[in-house]
Order: structure tokens, then C-alpha cells, then sequence
């Protein structure tokens, strides 16, 4: 039986607003409903990469990026030509 209590975290303590429905020893599950406002302080605490952040700052990603390497060349497996079909 699942039963749901609504209750605070602050600072890593829980405090529920009634009591649970055991006395004796229960597995629970602990959900954190994050208030808009609190998300955006967290969010601009946050350091890491921002997407485009190089950008403007003279590094770009070479034109062959995709292209294949020669070194890798006795290890790639070709199929051979068909030559019925070409």
C-alpha cells in the first residue's frame, strides 16, 4: 500500500505535515517538487559549458571532421563491388 504525506526539505531535513500511517519501520520514497523560483537561483549557481559559448573566439571545427582516417585504413572493412550491378 502506497500512502502519500506532504511535507518540507530544508537543509536536509524532512519535516512531514501530519503523521505517517506506521509506527514501525517503512521503506520510503522521497520526491522533490522544486518551486520555479527556487530552480532559477540553483540554475544560475551552476557552473559547466554553456552551448556556444566559444563562440565568436576563433575556434571552429575543421571542414574534413567527418572525413576518414588514413590511419585507420587496414582495419575498415569494405564490401566487395558487385559487379553485376555496376
Amino acid at each position: 500500500m502506497y500512502t502519500a504525506i506532504k511535507g518540507t526539505c530544508e537543509n536536509g531535513q524532512v519535516t512531514l505535515e501530519e503523521p505517517p500511517p506506521t509506527l514501525g519501520r517503512a521503506k520510503v520514497v522521497v520526491m522533490f517538487l522544486v518551486d520555479e523560483e527556487a530552480n532559477q537561483s540553483i540554475a544560475t549557481q551552476r557552473k559547466g559549458v554553456r552551448l556556444g559559448g566559444l563562440s565568436g573566439q576563433g575556434y571552429r571545427i575543421p571542414e574534413d571532421l567527418n572525413a576518414p582516417l588514413d590511419d585507420l585504413g587496414e582495419y575498415q572493412w569494405h564490401a566487395p563491388l558487385d559487379q553485376e550491378k555496376v
